[in-house]
């Protein structure tokens, strides 16, 4: 039996790892590749504050958001497109993200494990949370070209 949409959506989420996030500033956009972690739709980034995503997004908190695999067969598409809002976070909500990634990505909760690299990294980033407003499944299993909204409640 087919599990509903919300849940296959949330499974791909979970399951995969990079985002691609678009940003926008004075009509130049731009692209980057993220690692995230999602709790329910929202989605949590860590990035430097001088990265060229993070200073757009000083000025335009809009993002577009897409997640898929590198598919070969047109037909085997599956892929996550959101349309929302990322802001700088602080305080319990960091914390909470923090502790999320580290789930997800435990050398970011093992520092005294990590390479010195990803410890001096991880010492200059912000934390950043996506809600989106709209969201989308592509799944090309049920014909070319076939994408689903998911239902944000609330």
């Amino acid at each position: 039996m087919k599990k509903p949409l919300s849940e296959r959506v949330m499974l791909y989420l979970q399951h995969h790892n990079v985002a691609n996030l678009a940003t926008c500033y004075n009509d130049v956009p731009s692209a980057a590749a993220i690692f995230y972690v999602n709790d329910g739709f929202t989605l949590y980034f860590l990035s430097s504050s001088a990265s060229r995503h993070s200073c757009n997004l000083v000025h335009n908190q809009r993002v577009a958001v897409t997640i898929q695999e590198d598919y070969s067969d047109w037909l085997e598409i599956k892929g996550v497109q959101l349309e929302g809002h990322a802001t700088e976070l602080s305080g319990a909500e960091e914390v909470m993200a923090r502790r999320l990634y580290a789930q997800k990505f435990p050398v970011t909760g093992l520092l005294a494990q990590a390479p010195a690299a990803i410890v001096t990294a991880l010492a200059r980033v912000r934390w950043y949370r996506i809600v989106p407003q709209h969201l989308y499944f592509v799944d090309n299993t049920f014909g070319l070209g076939h994408r689903d909204e998911v239902p944000l409640n609330g």
